[in-house]
């Protein structure tokens, strides 16, 4: 009986090691995702920042053509005053036409300070350019090469899984009903250490310290011994230590 009990205790931890090994590799798979949300973000923010240059420079230069054309338009009012001027005999009028033509003068002035302006902010945006087009060359560079790599890990995790799975299959399919939904209760609710170790006399679980004769029942192996605080089951190998430590 003692050596049953001992193969059920051998099956049960190795069971308990595929399911820690199965619980692993889930959480590997589900930190893919937002992992890969992050390379993607990264990779968007980039592309976004160089579109956002190339609309700054597209603006810029529809604002100085803008400027041009009310330039134009200005020395045209310019070329009229000054037939205007020609023409008329009247002081008051031409004084009048000679200011009209100042202020297109410095209308113009000032709409070509504003060219000046954009033209300087269009040679900075220009290297900015440059630049947002380098980072996101390399963003996505770098984010194509580890999405590649992160697709070939989740294949080999996901049949790994498979593969545990399959084999936790043949391994519940030889332990009792009792024994294995026992075991699967105590994993949803501990989730992890459900087959626990004695070594010095205390719960490898919760690590109460345990009376002499629940050691003995333990060592003995006759039946399924499990701690009386947390429902562990409890296992003895000769490589442990049964005293009590101090």
């Amino acid at each position: 009986m003692a050596g049953t009990m001992q193969v059920v205790i051998e099956q049960l931890l190795t069971l308990q090691d595929r399911d820690g090994r199965m619980l692993h590799i889930k959480d590997q798979l589900a930190r893919l995702a937002p992992e890969r949300q992050m390379l993607q973000d990264r990779a968007a923010a980039a592309k976004a920042a160089l579109e956002g240059v190339k609309t700054k420079i597209k603006q810029g230069e529809a604002e100085r053509k803008k400027l041009e054309t009310e330039a134009q338009a200005k020395q045209q009012q310019i070329e009229r005053y000054s037939l205007q001027q020609f023409e008329t005999k009247k002081n008051e009028e031409y004084r009048a036409l000679a200011h009209e033509i100042e202020t297109c003068r410095a209308d113009i002035r000032r709409l070509e300070d504003q060219q000046l302006e954009l033209m300087e902010q269009a040679e900075s945006l220009q290297k900015q350019l440059l630049a947002a087009n380098r980072e996101t060359e390399a963003a996505a560079q770098l984010s194509d090469g580890q999405l590649k790599e992160m697709a070939s890990r989740e294949e080999a995790l996901k049949s790994e899984l498979a593969g545990l799975e399959s084999n936790r299959e043949q391994l519940t399919g030889v332990l009792e009903a009792s024994v294995l939904k026992r075991y699967e209760r105590l994993l949803v609710q501990k989730g992890g250490a459900v087959v626990v170790g004695i070594q010095h006399g205390v719960c490898g679980g919760c690590h109460m310290r345990f009376p002499v004769q629940l050691i003995v029942a333990c060592q003995a192996a006759r039946e399924l011994v499990t701690c009386p605080n947390c429902g562990r089951i409890l296992y003895y190998t000769r490589d442990m230590d049964l005293a009590v430590a101090e």
